[in-house]
């Protein structure tokens, strides 16, 4: 068996170091004040860093591959672009998950399906092997520190250490009542800490996260360039649990009932343009969009679970469970459809935000979804979680780096024009598209209550903006430069 001693060669001693200085740049550009261009740059030195380390390599899935690959760089430009502070949080995640996905997904054995469920058995056993392998790493430089030293002496100053740790909190209760019984005994102990100003503990910290990114990187870049022993069985989890088709026939019969009544009474008042004395437009909007999108979501899980776990082995049953499911995704379409007017009527009557836009865009990628399910529902060799996945991913990339702050400007400024009511502080409120259609609007507008104070606070904060390098960001340094040369009337 080949030791961790013996496989510590050269070649990975280099690694270490670009693994340090990957860390350091890590450091550097995502935990110095706000992410903009620092990402795009961590990102460049990362993969460099990936391809380095597996040149030679042979990669499976590529396709997949190059299709994460461009998702992770786009959404690493959205800080650079754009200044959404939702995606800027959620993709703090989001990247570093797809990272580490990318990274499995190409390096995995090419028998090896991502879309099946033995790959995520893959993928833990890979991120629990970071653990092993720092471990292991650990005992090799153990007993390069241990080699050539009294075994007696090292016990020893084992033990002084566990006594100093030990003593660390009990020392930190009995200063504190001496400290509160004796002034003086509190004044000499006080300055005590000025001693070791020469410990910055801020920078100590930051060693800390260097060191554990670098052993981050190193290890789970080692730990898949090993070569794979065991060959993973693919199973079809649809083979152990099945669900039985005449109850599911059942249910669906009547979940069917439920929504074709639904439908007519959608049809006879909401789509027909005629509602009930008692209900304005808006009110009838915003009493059951939530309802009708939860419904729909409802809908779209039962039919996958019924096309993956209910036994359709009999021609009848079959064909009576795909037209029970065909009925399911229509009703499914015309709550989605009832919900977007729904939203959009409560648009017209208090405006655009950028939630209600964003739901907006998220039931369209539902209708693309639905047809998707529908189509599935009749031709069983497409895959679900493939399609899903893959769509999930593209729809979630286009809208974070698509600026939707812009449109809901852009549709705001048009609602004024025609209806002359309009919230600027809302406007304000957004990112820093917000601020320019602001300045938009002061051109046209400049009598518009709190208009101008706004734009001359905002005016001040470009004046005095002083940036570090790693937060500059095109959408701020735009309306920066249009605030800096803006004269208020």
């Amino acid at each position: 068996m080949i030791t961790m001693e013996k496989t510590f060669a050269t070649k990975d001693w280099v690694f270490l170091f670009l693994c340090l200085l990957l860390g350091i740049l890590a450091e550097e550009t995502l935990l110095r004040g706000k992410i903009g261009i620092s990402y795009l740059v961590f990102i460049t030195a990362f993969y460099g860093v990936f391809f380095w380390r597996f040149r030679g390599f042979s990669f499976s899935h590529q396709r997949f591959g190059y299709l994460l690959l461009c998702c992770i760089w786009l959404l690493a430009a959205g800080y650079f672009i754009n200044d959404n502070i939702l995606f800027q949080v959620l993709n703090m995640l989001v990247i570093p998950a797809l990272a580490i996905a990318h990274l499995a997904v190409v390096t995995s054995p090419k028998n090896l399906n991502w879309n099946q469920f033995a790959f995520l058995h893959y993928l833990f056993t890979k991120l629990l092997g970071v653990f092993k392998y720092v471990g292991e790493s650990a005992g090799v430089i153990g007993k390069g520190v241990k080699r050539g030293v009294d075994e007696d002496k090292l016990l020893i100053w084992k033990k002084v250490l566990i006594g100093v740790l030990i003593s660390i909190p009990i020392l930190a209760v009995v200063l504190r009542l001496l400290m509160s019984a004796d002034t003086q005994f509190e004044r000499m102990i006080g300055g005590i800490p000025n001693w070791f100003l020469v410990i910055d503990m801020e920078n100590f910290i930051r060693l800390l996260v260097v060191l554990f990114l670098t052993a981050a990187f190193f290890s789970y870049m080692q730990v898949l360039l090993k070569k794979h022993i065991q060959v993973l069985k693919q199973q079809d989890h649809a083979e152990g649990f099945k669900i039985d088709a005449i109850i599911t026939v059942t249910f669906l019969v009547l979940i069917n009932l439920v929504y074709v009544l639904f439908t007519v009474v959608q049809f006879k008042y909401f789509f027909s343009g005629t509602l009930q004395s008692d209900y304005t437009y808006a009110e009838y909007a915003r009493k059951g969009f939530f309802e009708l999108l939860f419904v729909t979501m409802f809908n779209l899980s039962v039919t996958v679970i019924v096309l993956t776990f209910v036994d359709r082995s009999l021609t009848g049953l079959k064909m009576m469970t795909q037209v029970l499911l065909t009925l399911l995704v229509g009703s499914s379409f015309v709550m989605l459809s009832s919900a977007f007017m729904r939203l959009s009527m409560y648009e017209e009557a208090y405006g655009f935000t950028f939630t209600r836009v964003l739901v907006h865009s998220f039931m369209l990628f539902l209708v693309f979804i639905l047809v998707y399910t529908l189509v599935k529902i009749w031709m069983e060799k497409l895959s679900i979680f493939h399609f899903y996945f893959i769509a999930s991913l593209i729809y979630y990339t286009a809208i974070a780096v698509i600026d939707l702050d812009r449109f809901v400007v852009k549709k705001n400024i048009e609602r004024y024009e025609a209806t002359e009511k309009i919230d600027v502080h809302y406007l304000n409120s957004l990112s820093y598209t917000g601020v320019q259609g602001l300045i938009e609007l002061y051109e046209k507008h400049p009598a518009i209550e709190g208009l101008g104070p706004i734009i001359q606070d905002r005016k001040q904060e470009a004046v005095s903006a002083d940036n570090p390098w790693q937060s500059y960001n095109l959408a701020r340094e735009q309306a920066y430069k249009e605030l800096r040369n803006f004269d208020l009337k």
